[in-house]
């Protein structure tokens, strides 16, 4: 079989792989997030999370397969090493920006999530002050 084959074949199992535990593991610890930033509507959360799994598998998977195709004939290999670690740190650093943006994003919802709910006093005025003509 030809090295930049079996490079091929390396690439895509580890980068699917790798893509499915990111995918997995945002999802499992992001829906907790994700209720807090829906203000507790479980139903809601369950339901966003999945969209941006389904959002990251499209995004990542579609990277990877755009990433296959090399220019160069792998000729030993050493070549073989080099090709993947180029194509794999390629895909990690898009899985992290991947995973960076969604947390920036999920985080400035939460955040005016809380700016709406801190507007309301914590306790409602007890009284009324007249203003000062010198004020």
């Amino acid at each position: 079989m030809d090295r930049t084959v079996i490079a091929y074949v390396i690439y895509l199992v580890v980068s699917i792989g790798l893509t499915v535990w990111v995918a997995r593991t945002l999802s499992r610890n992001g829906r907790v997030f994700l209720a807090d930033v829906l203000h507790g509507n479980e139903k809601l959360a369950d339901a966003v999370n999945h969209l941006l799994v389904v959002g990251f598998y499209l995004v990542n998977l579609g990277f990877v397969a755009l990433y296959l195709s090399g220019d160069d004939t792998i000729a030993d290999t050493r070549g073989i090493f080099e090709a993947l670690s180029t194509k794999l740190g390629v895909v990690l650093l898009v899985l992290g920006v991947m995973h960076l943006g969604n947390v920036y994003v999920l985080n400035k919802i939460r955040r005016r999530g809380l700016m709406e709910r801190e507007q309301l006093p914590p306790v409602p005025p007890q009284g009324w002050v007249a203003p000062t003509a010198g004020a």
